[in-house]
């Protein structure tokens, strides 16, 4: 990244960590980008901010979506990416929530939120308030668990699949017919640290 970017980057942390310190827990530049570590309580007010400050006008909400780290008391982050045509810039806002915790809703001041608020409750569960409409968008109706949390298995719970005898889609537990293996993709010509099948016969 250019210094010339990064300098910009910087002055403008500067410029909103001043208008609105106690919304800003954090900051850092990297991959030319500048990150923001929110509170959920200020989120509201400092995206409106981003918005309509002269110096900001983060007028493009480009996407939320989420992280999973279940061994944090605050497991998740919510993450926000904005976009400013006006100043060439981007800012991503980070708010770290509790799996009990709720987060606002932004709908009021960016309406595209509906989709891409709804897309994280349905894969992480996270629940926003405000939202008009959270319901489940992309798993079936009835779908339990939440796909993209760490703790959910990656075969899932249940199976589709189309039954000749009924006429109709059903859906059975998932059986795995053997149990899940460990591959070592390592290659023996980057010098395993272990006796390869069949080396054995020259010890």
């Amino acid at each position: 990244m250019s210094d010339v970017k990064s300098e910009a980057l910087a002055e403008l942390a500067a410029h909103i960590a001043a208008r609105h310190p106690e919304a800003v827990l954090d900051s850092m530049i990297a991959f030319g980008e500048l990150t923001l570590d929110v509170p959920s309580a200020h989120l509201e007010t400092l995206v409106e901010f981003l918005r309509a400050d002269s110096a900001c006008r983060f007028s493009s909400l480009v996407d939320i979506t989420a992280v999973d780290h279940p061994e944090r008391p605050a497991r998740f982050d919510v993450v926000y990416h904005f976009l400013s045509m006006y100043q060439n810039q981007r800012i991503r806002l980070r708010v770290a929530v509790r799996e009990d915790e709720m987060c606002p809703s932004i709908i009021p001041i960016h309406p595209s939120a509906n989709w891409f608020e709804r897309e994280v409750f349905d894969m992480f569960g996270i629940i926003f308030t405000g939202h008009p409409d959270l319901r489940r968008i992309l798993t079936d109706y009835g779908f339990r668990g939440h796909p993209l949390r760490k703790d959910f298995p990656t075969t899932g719970y249940v199976e589709v699949r189309f039954d000749e005898a009924e006429k109709r889609v059903v859906y059975e537990p998932v059986k795995l017919v053997q149990e899940y293996r460990q591959f070592d993709f390592m290659s023996p010509w980057e010098g395993a640290q272990y006796i390869l099948p069949g080396d054995e016969k020259k010890a």
